[in-house]
């Protein structure tokens, strides 16, 4: 897991995440947001409601230290939807597809953030400022109990878990059908 100096202002720690992540300034300015699995380069709309999400999401990458590898995405999905993504519906979704992913790599480090999302905060229920960027590392670690260890999971951690996972699954069901259709159509176009 990346670390942070935790006397390092968000803003700094930040930019340290974007420049070793290769994320330029975080490209919450562009039209698409790209990315590559295997051989295949994929691009989806940086919608106002993912750039609202993943404002909050870049800092939690930096407090929680869950990397952007498939897994971290995974851990930071189901860190995110334990401790709850609150009005952002982009969050949610989104969460749940990293969750998906993550459930299919790493089931074991999945469970294991979200129980410490269970027994956490986030920072979605703060308002957006740029001061927000001013707080310490330490500071928005201790605000959000992620400095303290987490609790031993319980029965109801468990089930929020198996619940959560079986949306995660039937999200990437329910999207798998419009998406085969898709490539069928293009596949019997070709042709």
């Amino acid at each position: 897991m990346p670390h942070y100096d935790p006397a390092l202002p968000l803003r700094e720690a930040r930019n340290r995440y974007f420049a070793a992540n290769g994320l330029g300034e975080g490209g919450y300015e562009d039209k698409w947001v790209r990315f590559v699995v295997g051989p295949l380069r994929f691009a989806i709309p940086n919608t106002e409601g993912r750039v609202r999400a993943v404002r909050y999401h870049d800092l939690h990458h930096v407090v929680t230290g869950y990397a952007t590898t498939w897994t971290g995405e995974g851990q930071i999905g189901a860190w995110e939807i334990a401790s709850g993504c609150r009005d952002m519906i982009a969050a949610w979704v989104l969460n749940l597809y990293a969750m998906w992913i993550g459930l299919w790599i790493s089931p074991r480090a999945i469970w294991q953030a979200f129980a410490r999302g269970r027994h956490s905060r986030n920072l979605y229920g703060e308002p957006w400022s740029e001061a927000l960027l001013d707080q310490s590392v330490g500071e928005t670690r201790r605000s959000l109990a992620l400095e303290r260890e987490t609790p031993r999971a319980t029965l109801v951690d468990a089930l929020g878990f198996a619940t959560w996972s079986f949306a995660a699954l039937a999200l990437a069901a329910l999207s798998s059908v419009p998406l085969a259709l898709l490539v069928w159509a293009v596949a019997a176009a070709v042709r």
